[in-house]
């Protein structure tokens, strides 16, 4: 008991003997009301409820309707208010670190802590929303380890007061709350114990429900001994594939080995038991209509739950059909190397004739080597001509280029330079211009195969190019304009440029280059 609960029971003692005094009166109105609260505390189990029911009590003890309820979270790092009545209505999530406010004071030094005027106290939370707070009490929920959580009561009313006897009640009401906190804690604990293990034992069922099933609907036949090497289950697989039934089989050793393949059958059960798994085993089983079943056997322990074998499972797959096959193909393949024999000779002599073919073939192929290097010869000395032809070619554009230059291009240059009319001007520009394009490439690609120019259309394109507008182009061919649009159309459908944004004098100008 804290010291001042101590000196609370001394001065009860004191005045006991005085059933009429005031002050005795109140303390037993406060033992009974305790009493009441202790019955309605321990009769909670809902942990949520349980809170409410406690800050409810205490507020009833103290006279008040402002209180609160702090409680250690999960990293016992803070605390965070999970009940507030009154006033703190409007607080609740609020954490709290030690030290930290009423709450954390309290935290701190796991003794009550009462103060005056909250307002005023240094120890004060530094939240405007608090400034209506006037006398207020801090009470620990402590264990034997540690505080678990604090209870608050307040006045908002700055003429009341809690004193000391409040504090004493207060903390008799504490250790009952603690206790029935712990005991809402244990069973809430206990119930989801109970819950996870009945969801465990149903997770378990269901586990041996499906197994069962898939035991049950397995083709193979499945069987399972005991360490005796009795048999404890046989799925229907089982029954149907050796024509024996449960009644046949359960509780007793299964005689279906035949004696030819018990050595081998033993030694795999030697190999199981020191804790190697059987895989695939091929021998033979014994059917009760005397039918001996080629088998495929794989096996394995299985253990209790303190981990001791207790048995083991066996399945077995019916592979005579298999077997049956292997021998007929290999009856097949026995065939087939009897025709392979026979067809090697076939080939053996078909290779003979192709032997002869490519000799025949070689020499036809020396006859055409030899025609080939006549044919190279008389390529050679095509290419001859032709390179002949090409210089030819370029001596004639030169000797033009030349002429131009040196029999056209002077007079020209005269003509400019004397007193022409603009209109002359012009046609002077433009006959040098057409000059230079007789000798580059522009006006053979216009009028190439590939763009099928007309000779006016060529004459159109040659000033489009030179930056001429539709209005000049007319004027220089002497036509109308609209027949100057009519060409333009008719260019841009050749090249390729209908509904293009594309500039038509930009594009000719790439041929140039």
């Amino acid at each position: 008991m804290s010291k001042s609960a101590q000196q609370g029971s001394a001065s009860a003692n004191a005045m006991s003997t005085n059933p009429s005094d005031p002050t005795v009166q109140r303390q037993n109105a406060s033992l009974r009301a305790l009493h009441e609260t202790a019955l309605g505390l321990l009769d909670k189990i809902d942990k949520e409820e349980l809170l409410e029911t406690i800050i409810e009590r205490a507020a009833a003890l103290t006279g008040t309707q402002h209180c609160y309820i702090y409680l250690l979270e999960p990293d016992a790092q803070t605390m965070q208010m999970r009940v507030g009545k009154g006033f703190f209505a409007e607080q609740l999530g609020r954490s709290v670190r030690k030290g930290e406010g009423m709450g954390g004071c309290v935290w701190q030094t796991e003794e009550p802590v009462l103060v005056a005027d909250y307002s005023n106290w240094s120890g004060r939370l530094e939240d405007p929303a608090l400034d209506g707070l006037h006398c207020i009490v801090g009470i620990p929920l402590k264990s034997d380890s540690q505080v678990q959580g604090v209870i608050g009561l307040a006045h908002v009313d700055p003429e009341k007061r809690f004193d000391q006897e409040d504090v004493i009640l207060l903390e008799r009401f504490a250790a009952l709350a603690l206790l029935a906190l712990e005991k809402a804690t244990l069973y809430s604990k206990v119930t989801r114990e109970l819950a996870e293990r009945k969801k465990a034992e149903a997770r378990i069922r269901e586990s041996e429900q499906r197994y069962r099933s898939f035991l049950e609907s397995s083709p193979d036949p499945i069987v399972a001994y005991n360490m005796k090497g009795v048999a404890t289950y046989v799925n229907p697989a089982f029954e149907q594939t050796f024509g024996l039934s449960r009644h046949e089989l359960l509780g007793k050793q299964i005689d279906f080995v035949p004696e030819e393949c018990w050595p081998e059958t033993k030694a795999a059960i030697d190999e199981m038991l020191s804790g190697r798994k059987i895989t695939m085993f091929e021998t033979k089983r014994l059917a009760k209509d005397g039918r001996v079943l080629d088998v495929q056997i794989s096996s394995t322990l299985f253990q209790n739950q303190n981990g001791r074998p207790v048995g083991n499972i066996v399945t077995l797959r019916d592979i005579s059909a298999r077997k049956k096959a292997e021998e007929a193909l290999q009856q097949y393949h026995d065939q087939l190397e009897e025709l392979v024999q026979e067809r090697t000779a076939e080939l053996a002599d078909t290779n003979r004739r192709l032997k002869q073919q490519i000799e025949e073939r070689k020499r036809a192929e020396s006859a055409l080597r030899a025609q080939s290097s006549y044919l190279e010869e008389v390529n050679t000395a095509l290419q001859v001509l032709l390179k002949k032809r090409e210089e030819d070619k370029r001596e004639v554009q030169e000797n033009v280029l030349s002429n131009v230059k040196e029999l056209v291009s002077p007079y020209l240059l005269r003509l400019k330079r004397g007193h022409l009319e603009p209109h002359q001007a012009t046609m002077l520009e433009i006959l040098q211009s057409n000059l230079d394009n007789i000798i580059s490439p522009f006006i053979s690609k216009l009028s190439s195969r590939y763009f099928n120019f007309t000779p006016t259309e060529i004459r159109v394109a040659n000033l489009i190019k030179e930056g001429k507008t539709n209005k000049e182009i007319a004027e220089l061919l002497l036509i109308s304009k609209n027949t100057v649009l009519f060409h333009r159309h008719n260019i841009r459908t050749k090249l390729g440029l209908r509904n293009k944004k594309i500039n038509l004098r930009t594009h000719l100008l790439s041929y140039d280059d």
